[in-house]
């Protein structure tokens, strides 16, 4: 039993398919570069983030992003390794991530792929 989160309020809820920290790539007009995140992906298909761990289940997420039909796969034109991108199809944004091994990039392309066609 996972404390704190939803999955302790309701038992029955199936736990998320895949969990942990990514770098997500930030774009904003004041904010550029990449920031650590922890993201949750739920076994309804939503990507989930906060800013740290310990805020799943006790804030609100800082997006979810639904990512059925979404555009998913390997990116090499940032020049850094590990990189992958998802492009929802609801919206016009792009979202880069980095994982911190190979390994680690493909547990969250194959999570990521079984959401994008349930």
């Amino acid at each position: 039993m996972i404390v704190g989160s939803d999955i302790s309020r309701y038992p029955n809820t199936p736990k998320p398919t895949c969990r942990g920290y990514l770098h997500k790539r930030t774009q904003s007009a004041i904010l550029k570069g990449w920031r650590k995140r922890w993201f949750v992906l739920k076994h309804n298909g939503y990507l989930h983030y906060y800013k740290h761990k310990k805020d799943e289940g006790k804030c609100r997420p800082l997006e979810v992003t639904k990512l059925e039909g979404a555009e998913i796969g390997v990116d090499t034109s940032l020049g850094k390794p590990f990189v992958f991108k998802c492009i929802p199809q609801a919206g016009n944004r792009i979202f880069y991530f980095c994982a911190t091994s190979n390994q680690e990039m493909k547990r969250w392309l194959e999570a990521m792929d079984k959401a994008v066609h349930p």
